[in-house]
């Protein structure tokens, strides 16, 4: 059996382990991340995350457990940095702007810590951007692993929303949320769909040229559907 260390005999065959201990684990998160984002859950196998990180199967196993377990370890180690940063932006948002709260101001400290942690060119959090925006449109289970993930930080949104827009219906102001969450992933998972579609005035690494004009697009998109409530 292998040590916690994953360095006890027969754990670990082939090729060289990238790190032992806490950074074994860590590469075998990465290996993972790179490859369910590119492949989805159900086209990646243990072996092939495995390969990647240059471990045994059974090292992977002994760390995570099924695939199921080790999938929801690499969900979780991000999102938990993603949703103290929003959070943290959102608070500071609303205690300098007490009073004056903007739907444009509140989407922008939302999503605005994505989009600087993409700015930085970590290949890690663009793979992760990329997973989410998988797992947020996979029927048959996205929508329970979001939750699990993420709800509060977006009941947050959306509480800081509505003291923004007092008039809106809760109800406009989760559909609001469904929008923007299309909307802000597609734009972080950098398709290249842009750039062919625009024969190149457009492109999606642009995240400078894209954050400004989706924080205006979602919140004029919110006060339109608000305004046309009776």
């Amino acid at each position: 059996m292998a040590r916690a260390d994953g360095t006890s005999g027969g754990a670990i065959r082939g090729r060289r382990p990238k790190g032992q201990g806490p950074d074994l684990r860590q590469s075998i998160l990465d290996a993972a991340e790179a490859l369910f984002s590119r492949h989805g859950f159900y086209g990646v196998t243990v072996r092939q995350v495995a390969a990647e990180a240059g471990v045994d199967t059974a090292l992977i196993h002994y760390y995570f457990g099924a695939k199921r377990e080790l999938f929801d370890s690499v969900f979780a180690r991000r999102a938990e940095i993603l949703n103290t940063a929003r959070l943290d932006a959102m608070r500071a948002y609303a205690e300098s702007h007490a009073g004056a709260l903007t739907p444009e101001g509140v989407t922008e400290a939302f999503i605005d810590p994505l989009v600087q942690l993409s700015l930085t060119n970590d290949e890690g959090w663009k793979n992760y951007f990329r997973l989410v925006a998988l797992v947020n449109n996979t029927p048959a289970w996205g929508g329970e692993t979001m939750h699990r993930f993420f709800d509060p930080v977006v009941h947050a949104l959306v509480d800081l929303w509505k003291a923004a827009l007092p008039q809106a219906q809760v109800r406009d102001l989760y559909w609001c949320y469904q929008f923007l969450t299309g909307a802000m992933m597609l734009a972080l998972s950098e398709t290249g769909r842009i750039d062919q579609l625009s024969d190149g005035l457009c492109r999606s690494t642009d995240l400078q040229a894209m954050r400004t004009r989706l924080y205006a697009w979602c919140a004029a998109g919110l006060e339109e559907v608000v305004s046309r409530q009776p």
